[in-house]
């Protein structure tokens, strides 16, 4: 086996996962403390992606519309909240997933409308767009490795928000027990309004990370929102903690399975039936992983927020 290989796909391993984890722990906070399963919060990373690519391109800078797509992200977030989410938090999961689900047609018909059908590619500034030599023979983009700086400043900033300042503190005892937060007189509406914004801003910006590298396009959301639910049930729903192991471990089963596995395979089987099957085979393996993990841990990697 290549080791240089090895590393640079341990690292797309770890950008893979990173991005996985920004859309994972909004999600989880929202499912964990608000007890609502939001199918749309994929949309929310698409919307980010197609903010900042046209910000990009009307301001001239990468950086700076990513600075400012945020928090517009975040206002469409609590937007959501506020006129969707919110009518629907008495209702069981059926109507979440049946809501939310209405609301991913309603943004995939608006950004058709407002953006066209074609996607949009986001070019990166001159200082991004170069490689690293990192060792002998191992040369990585600039920018994937910004993508991973970026994911673990996130993970840090999330880290400290929840477990070290009062915004966290309230969002702790709102997923324990709301009720008692609202009768210690905590607006718990403008709570879960931002938390919903807080998840919509960390999915807006794994949208617009990945933008430059693929595109912003119609219906990249619902490609994401799948793996990002299996990341929370693998690493525990309302953990974020265990988003960010689990992302991580999830991304780098994806990203070494699709490179090596046929490799693998052709230790004891012929080369045309190891290429025939791999690719089937390491497409399923988080989807396995999830079955092993709900098989004896269904409560997660990590235990959940008590809700």
């Amino acid at each position: 086996m290549d080791t240089s290989l090895l590393i640079i796909q341990t690292l797309n391993g770890i950008q893979l996962g990173l991005l996985l984890f920004l859309v994972a722990s909004g999600l989880t906070l929202i499912f964990g403390i608000l007890d609502f399963v939001n199918l749309a919060h994929g949309s929310l990373y698409m919307v980010g992606a197609f903010f900042c690519a046209t910000l990009t391109f009307a301001l001239g800078s990468f950086p700076l519309a990513v600075l400012i797509a945020l928090p517009l992200t975040g206002l469409v977030g609590y937007g959501v909240e506020r006129f969707v989410a919110r009518k629907l938090y008495a209702k069981d999961h059926l109507q979440h997933v049946l809501g939310t689900f209405g609301l991913i047609l309603v943004f995939d018909t608006l950004t058709h409308m407002i953006w066209g059908p074609q996607g949009i590619s986001i070019p990166l500034p001159a200082w991004l767009d170069t490689q690293v030599t990192l060792m002998k023979d191992v040369v990585f983009p600039t920018y994937r490795l910004l993508i991973i700086v970026s994911g673990l400043v996130c993970a840090a900033g999330l880290y400290w928000l929840v477990n070290h300042t009062r915004l966290g503190m309230l969002i702790r005892a709102g997923a324990s027990n709301r009720t008692m937060v609202s009768a210690l007189g905590i607006d718990i509406k403008t709570l879960f309004a931002l938390v919903f914004a807080i998840g919509a801003m960390l999915a807006g910006l794994a949208g617009m990370l990945i933008a430059p590298i693929t595109e912003a396009k119609i219906g990249m959301g619902n490609e994401v929102i799948i793996t990002a639910f299996v990341v929370i049930i693998v690493g525990g729903i309302g953990s974020v903690k265990g988003a960010f192991i689990a992302a991580i471990l999830i991304g780098l089963i994806d990203t070494l399975g699709r490179s090596f596995l046929d490799d693998v395979f052709k230790l004891f089987m012929s080369s045309s039936a190891a290429e025939t099957s791999a690719p089937a085979i390491s497409a399923m393996l988080i989807y396995l992983l999830m079955a092993l993990i709900l098989a004896f841990r269904p409560q997660g990697l990590f235990p959940p927020m008590v809700r």
